[in-house]
């Protein structure tokens, strides 16, 4: 592979990024998965811990440490988590990246997604914020730079459609 490829799992909270992402890190052989949440500040933490939506204000400064992280990765092949709602989040994230970006938007119907959620425990992400990441999130594009993984089935089923796109993407190298 002579360019380095940065899967980013994107979408609603509760849609399975960090689950999805740490297995095709596994499958990939990467290092680590970069952890958006990781680059949230305590504060940004409690404001959505209480239930209170992100703005755009709150998400620029959050998105420019995840694009620093992201421009130091090296690897032929890179796995990070992140929202990434709206398109402008999605470009601040790839500005000034070399290689390739894609975006692995998981996706699936509001009902499956808070189904799930009200199932788990999260430090910060409360059900109650489900509607307002829906109401920001804008599906990506046909021109950019996106695949798109239905997550409305089993984990393995999505996992399945995962390594289908990346072994496309794999085959798209080789050409």
């Amino acid at each position: 592979m002579d360019q380095e490829i940065r899967l980013v799992f994107m979408g609603v909270c509760g849609c399975g990024k960090t689950t999805l992402a740490a297995r095709t890190a596994e499958y990939l052989g990467c290092d680590r998965v970069i952890e958006a949440d990781e680059f949230h500040t305590p504060e940004m933490k409690q404001k959505m811990g209480a239930g209170i939506p992100l703005t755009d204000e709150d998400r620029w400064p959050w998105l420019e440490r995840l694009n620093v992280a992201m421009r130091g990765m090296r690897q032929p092949w890179s796995v990070i988590t992140c929202s990434a709602l709206r398109k402008v989040y999605r470009e601040k994230l790839t500005d000034g990246l070399t290689g390739s970006v894609r975006f692995v938007f998981l996706d699936a119907p509001k009902e499956i997604i808070k189904e799930r959620m009200m199932r788990r425990q999260h430090e910060y992400m409360p059900v109650s914020l489900l509607d307002s990441q829906f109401a920001t999130l804008e599906i990506p594009s046909s021109d950019e730079p996106v695949i798109r993984i239905s997550v409305a089935g089993s984990e393995e089923e999505t996992f399945e459609g995962i390594i289908q796109a990346i072994q496309r993407l794999r085959g798209l190298d080789a050409s």
